[in-house]
């Protein structure tokens, strides 16, 4: 599916996302029409989704982090959809994930500070439907976060 050329033009992309068009074709060794065909091509295929702002939501006056693993009411037909459907509408839960076996659900969630995740956790996240266990892990330390791929 991907060449050399194709590779070469996402390990660039991926390294500097703000490159321009003339930088990213330099950059991979292709004239600037032949990296635009090979972007859109790639944006065809699926394989290049799009762009995003990365905002770090520390410096927005978030200090703490907290993955939440959720076991739901399995013998509620819909308590998957139901929960994460609710869960959806806090603001302040940046991921939901899925999954296969006793933790059926983690979310990833921020809160300004200890008191205003007790406040989440309360009045928001206890209130979520068809919950039968719930853990909460309180994050340490980032070790490592990234989202580019090998290639």
């Amino acid at each position: 599916m991907l060449d050399d050329t194709d590779r070469r033009i996402l390990r660039q992309l991926q390294a500097d996302p703000t490159l321009s068009g003339a930088d990213l074709a330099d950059r991979a060794g292709v004239n600037a029409a032949t990296c635009w065909r090979r972007l859109e091509k790639l944006r065809e295929a699926g394989v290049l989704r799009g762009s995003r702002a990365v905002i770090d939501w520390r410096a927005l006056g978030y200090a703490v982090e907290v993955s939440l693993r959720v076991t739901l009411d399995k013998t509620v037909a819909r308590a998957f959809e139901e929960f994460a459907a609710e869960a959806r509408r806090i603001p302040e839960v940046l991921e939901i994930q899925t999954f296969l076996g006793q933790v059926d659900v983690r979310l990833g969630l921020i809160a300004r500070d200890l008191q205003h995740y007790q406040a989440l956790y309360r009045e928001r996240i206890l209130t979520l439907p068809h919950i039968a266990d719930l853990e909460a892990l309180m994050h340490v330390a980032r070790i490592k976060t990234d989202e580019t791929v090998p290639l």
